[in-house]
């Protein structure tokens, strides 16, 4: 076993959050050694905890989007690695979905990121991924994202793809026009493929 495939293992029986997230306790990422795109989002909703399978949602289905890859693409882990912030659903309260547990950044990121060593773009999804990987301090979701031109070839900040995210995209009509395009180039020039052309 390698590496990478015993810290799944350990990642997979994890119990660090037992009794604060819901039951049962069900991680959900999606890495291998050889991925070449990184997507690092907030963490898994009900859906997903549900599914196993994450982006299993209307995010997922709306990213894909953005990215111009079909779900076979999107879904092999030899291209596309997926590390959200928080591994488990970490419940919902009265405005939704709760933020993402640290424990899971806090036990196991560095040493996945460190496994991962193939990554040419890593697109940074929410407020809390960009918090962590980002380290802009004080700096909002928009302008970061706005700011997109700075952080290529390696990075590329996003909004979340979140449905509830709509009200943002109407106010903020350059996102599709200008960077989803220069997205799916990039993502294309990675992967070498032609989608949805």
């Amino acid at each position: 076993m390698s590496e990478l495939d015993l810290l799944l293992q350990d990642i997979h029986q994890c119990t660090i959050c037992k009794g604060l997230i819901p039951d049962p306790i069900r991680p959900v990422l999606q890495v291998d050694a050889k991925a070449k795109i990184l997507i690092v989002g907030q963490a898994p909703g009900r859906k997903v905890h549900d599914t196993g399978i994450i982006f299993n949602d209307a995010s997922g289905k709306r990213l894909r989007e953005w990215m111009g890859v079909t779900k076979e693409t999107f879904y092999d882990k030899e291209k596309i690695a997926i590390l959200p912030m928080g591994f488990c659903y970490p419940g919902t309260g009265e405005h939704g979905d709760f933020p993402p547990r640290k424990e899971c950044a806090i036990a196991y990121r560095l040493q996945l990121l460190k496994l991962l060593d193939n990554i040419e773009l890593t697109l940074v999804i929410g407020k809390y991924a960009q918090a962590y990987h980002m380290k802009e301090k004080g700096v909002s979701l928009t302008a970061l994202v706005e700011n997109w031109q700075h952080y290529l070839p390696s990075l590329l900040p996003l909004p979340h793809p979140s449905p509830r995210n709509n009200i943002w995209l109407k106010k903020n009509p350059w996102f599709v026009e200008n960077v989803i395009p220069v997205l799916q180039t990039r993502v294309s020039q990675i992967l070498h493929i032609e989608e949805n052309k």
